[in-house]
Formats: C-alpha cells, sequence, structure tokens
C-alpha cells in the first residue's frame, strides 16, 4: 500500500463568518470613503492609511474578535500559542476591472485578510509559489497534465462571504486578478508574536 505524506506543509486558516453582519456594515460605513490612497500599480485599487483602534469604536471589537485566531494560527506556525498583535491593518477597495499586483509583506509573520463584502470568483486571493533560485527550471505543464498540491504553481482562495477571514504566513506571494464582479472591499492587516525562543537566543518584538 503507498502512502503519500506532505512534508512541512504550509498552514493556510480560513474562518467563515467571523464577523457578525452588523460589524461588517460599520466598518464599511465608517472606513470605505476614506480609501482615497491610490494603488502604484492600479488606480482602480485605493487603500486607507494605517488604521488605529482610536479611528473607530468598531477596530476594538475586531481586535478581540482577531487576537484569539492569531494565536491559534501561531500555535501551528511555531509549536506555542503567543501572544500576539497587530502590527498595522489597513482597507482596500477594489472597483471592476482592478487587480492587485503579486506582493508579500515585510517584517511580520503573519498576515489576513478580512472580506466585507461578496467577491467575484475572478477576484478571488490568488497564491503563488515561489520561484525558485538563479538555476535551470524544469515543469511539466500542458494540456494533459492534472494540477494538484504538489505541482501547481498557484492556489486560488475559496469564494469569500462578508465576514470571512483567512490567515497566511506573510512570505507566501499573493495576488487578485482583474476583478470583473463589482466593488470588493476588504481589511489587510499583518501581525507579530510577543517574541519567539529557541534555546535561550530570544527575539522581542513590538509595534513600531
Amino acid at each position: 500500500m503507498s502512502q503519500i505524506c506532505g512534508l512541512f506543509a504550509t498552514p493556510l486558516m480560513r474562518f467563515e463568518r467571523l464577523l457578525p453582519g452588523p460589524l461588517v456594515q460599520a466598518l464599511i460605513a465608517r472606513h470605505a470613503d476614506t480609501a482615497v490612497k491610490r494603488n502604484t500599480q492600479d488606480s482602480r485599487l485605493t487603500h486607507t492609511e494605517i488604521l488605529t483602534e482610536q479611528t473607530s469604536p468598531e477596530l476594538i471589537q475586531l481586535r478581540s474578535l482577531l487576537t484569539p485566531k492569531l494565536a491559534e494560527f501561531g500555535e501551528l506556525l511555531f509549536g506555542e500559542k503567543l501572544a500576539w498583535s497587530i502590527k498595522e491593518l489597513w482597507l482596500n477597495v477594489l472597483e471592476a476591472g482592478g487587480h492587485q499586483a503579486i506582493h508579500n509583506h515585510a517584517n511580520c509573520f503573519v498576515s489576513g485578510v478580512l472580506y466585507l463584502t461578496p467577491t467575484h470568483p475572478s477576484a478571488s486571493t490568488v497564491f503563488v509559489k515561489a520561484l525558485g533560485g538563479n538555476g535551470y527550471v524544469f515543469a511539466n505543464a500542458h494540456r494533459d497534465t492534472r494540477p494538484g498540491p504538489f505541482n501547481s504553481d498557484k492556489w486560488m482562495a475559496p469564494e469569500a462571504a462578508p465576514g470571512d477571514l483567512i490567515l497566511f504566513p506573510s512570505h507566501l506571494l499573493h495576488e487578485v486578478p482583474a476583478n470583473q464582479g463589482g466593488r470588493r472591499i476588504t481589511l489587510a492587516f499583518n501581525a507579530i508574536p510577543e517574541r519567539l525562543d529557541s534555546w535561550g537566543y530570544a527575539l522581542r518584538f513590538a509595534r513600531a
């Protein structure tokens, strides 16, 4: 009998309807119109400035919902339930036809996306396998191949509903293809643990 073992798996955690409907609507009403900072790659994508708890009372409620989920996900990454804090949080508005270029997030460990509006399938978050080093690259991709978890170059997140959350390691490359639906509003954030300790060689982290 053969057995397949997924070695050194990369986790992505998904929570359906984490945010209650009234909180979703309150966040949109308070912050969507302040997303006026144009994305450098596509003017149909705009962002707010970094939001803090002083910006709105809804963010205090949001933080209380996110913090235990970050601890749960962080335990998968580091094998210990640590105290986590949100380093920065901002709102994105993606209009029809807009896209978000491939990128990852620096100086953090966990990133997340909270979906505040229905997301058209064309604009699902897509994760991209990092390119290799500078050596030759060999591939086997044509109409007769069957993509799977061990040979695919991309993975598309499941269709998201308002209030859904995904958490993933910040180094993962991700993008949003051209939005063929209506306005797509999300909250994105980065998080850090209080510290990491490797047999006495400890690092502590704090928000700037």
